[in-house]
């Protein structure tokens, strides 16, 4: 057998592109690393980065299960139309006239392997290099398509206060040069779901921007709206779509959608666009080239799901209710240490499967060691508290205010339990 070599490291990668080598890998990967490391040796735990499900916690729905069975075993196991399966197509279109007030035509939908690929399509799609996109920091993987569709990204800094949320006195200043603004609600990380006058607003901006460019014969001013947490908002919150509120911004709006947070069923990678009828069919030529299709038998299954509307909300009661339990006890038990005086705040729950930590300790020292920022705050919160959690760096916010994502997805009660008194005695040792 011949033993292949292939230089010294990074012989090869000084050949690679440009692009190549401008990729940032996953932050929350590397902590995961760690995490496994300390797992390994025996060392408790409770594991809040990762924005996925434990299945033995959250299983997908026992009746969408059932409907995979069936397509495999009918033999749905070829190539999907590049477009999706109608039956998707237009169960979507359906769920999104029942669930969000708009109807959209079938022309509209487009079904990928996920939201990742069409929110990267979109991008490539809309935004030239050299245009300019506005999105909310912290926000999920906008800096990364930015880089790689060679954008210009203006960063805004959102406050707690806020949500987290862009308002449109940040967003105006850039109205007239941008070419698409990001909007995610619920968002990842904050776990907060954007008020619905603040949302008509940019959205009627977005019309009166469009006016304007009409007149100047511009192209346009596009949003990409991330709605893939829309059926995870508790309490008298409620999600509203752009388009059911102001319906003039229709053909500016780029709804991304799909089953991997609202069914926990992300290993199953079916997610759909909602776009005017001529955007969604350059974004099927593109996801088409790069066969980024969902499985046909995953396909047919959440057809038939979606259109089951008692099925749909018998799931979405359990499933919430579990989400919302463990949101609860983290956010009690953080208020509880804040009522002793220890330097924690968050936010309460609003929506998504995560919750804002706010640890006021930078600066300050624990054991002698000063915790200069939110780097040194997570390891010291990892490897004393057996606390992980994703610091808001991750989701381009740069400012070092001591800011963490809480993800509940792969968590049971216990574990948060026993987790508050080890924070505790760790935090009583902070200077």
């Amino acid at each position: 057998m011949t033993q292949l070599t292939f230089g010294a490291p990074g012989y090869v990668d000084a050949s690679l592109s440009d692009s190549a080598h401008g990729l940032i890998g996953s932050e929350i990967l590397k902590i995961a690393a760690e995490i496994r490391a300390m797992v390994a040796a025996g060392k408790p735990v409770c594991n809040l980065t990762v924005g996925d499900f434990n299945s033995k916690q959250f299983p997908i729905p026992e009746t969408l299960l059932d409907e995979i069975h069936k397509a495999l075993d009918a033999g749905e196991t070829n190539y999907p139309p590049s477009d999706g399966v109608l039956a998707l197509r237009q169960a979507a279109a359906d769920f999104a006239a029942r669930e969000l007030g708009v109807r959209y035509p079938l022309e509209s939908v487009l079904v990928a392997s996920g939201a990742r690929p069409l929110l990267y399509a979109a991008y490539r799609c809309v935004v030239n290099p050299g245009d300019i996109v506005v999105y909310p920091a912290p926000s999920w993987n906008n800096n990364h398509y930015v880089g790689l569709t060679k954008a210009l990204g203006v960063n805004l800094p959102t406050h707690a206060e806020d949500g987290f949320q862009p308002t449109l006195p940040q967003i105006a200043p850039h109205l007239d040069g941008a070419r698409m603004i990001v909007i995610n609600t619920p968002l990842n990380p904050s776990g907060t779901v954007m008020g619905t006058e603040n949302l008509r607003q940019i959205a009627q901006a977005i019309v009166d921007e469009n006016v304007k460019r009409d007149k100047a014969g511009r192209r346009h001013l596009f949003l990409l709206f991330d709605q893939v947490y829309g059926s995870l908002v508790f309490g008298t919150r409620r999600h509203d779509h752009p388009a059911a509120l102001v319906p003039e911004a229709a053909p500016w709006i780029i709804t991304v959608d799909g089953i991997s947070k609202a069914l926990a069923a992300t290993g199953l990678r079916v997610g759909w666009l909602l776009a005017a009828p001529d955007l969604t069919a350059r974004m099927r030529d593109l996801i088409g080239h790069i066969g980024a299709w969902a499985p046909r038998a995953e396909q047919v299954a959440t057809a038939k799901f979606l259109q089951n509307e008692a099925a749909v909300e018998s799931f979405r009661k359990r499933m919430n209710a579990a989400v919302r339990d463990r949101l609860d006890a983290l956010h009690e038990g953080f208020q509880a240490l804040k009522a002793d005086g220890l330097p924690v705040d968050c936010i309460d729950p609003q929506g998504a499967i995560y919750l804002s930590l706010r640890l006021d300790i930078v600066g300050r020292t624990l054991d002698g060691e000063v915790l200069e920022g939110n780097e040194e705050i997570r390891r010291a919160i990892l490897e004393q508290a057996g606390l992980a959690a994703v610091p808001f760096q991750a989701f381009a916010l740069d400012e070092e205010s001591g800011w963490f994502r809480l993800s509940v997805g792969a968590v049971s009660q216990d574990e948060i339990a026993q987790m508050f008194p080890r924070l505790r005695a760790m935090l009583e040792r902070v200077r």
